[in-house]
């Protein structure tokens, strides 16, 4: 299933892992393991953020795609499913 998880960093132990080369390691594990069809870096809600979208196999997985967050960044997470335009299509025309 295709989904969109989104991390707000806190911006303490970001400054921490960009100092220390932690910031980069958990961002290249992250593209490495889930393979996203898009990554975006950028601020939120006032502090750093990253989006990624990937197709999540299983529910299980959660645990091991959140945890580098939570402990090297401290960051909140949302995982939600999300679709494309042509998911979109599929899903209305399946309505008629």
């Amino acid at each position: 299933m295709r989904v969109m998880l989104r991390a707000r960093l806190d911006t303490q132990r970001s400054n921490e892992a960009i100092k220390s080369g932690e910031l980069q390691k958990i961002m290249e594990s992250m593209m490495e393991r889930l393979k996203p069809e898009a990554a975006y870096f950028g601020p939120t809600e006032g502090g750093r953020s990253c989006t990624f979208v990937f197709d999540m196999q299983d529910s299980s997985q959660m645990p091991t795609i959140a945890e580098p967050l939570f402990e090297g960044l401290g960051a909140k997470i949302d995982i939600q499913p999300v679709m494309n335009a042509e998911d979109l299509r599929k899903g209305l025309a399946a309505l008629k």
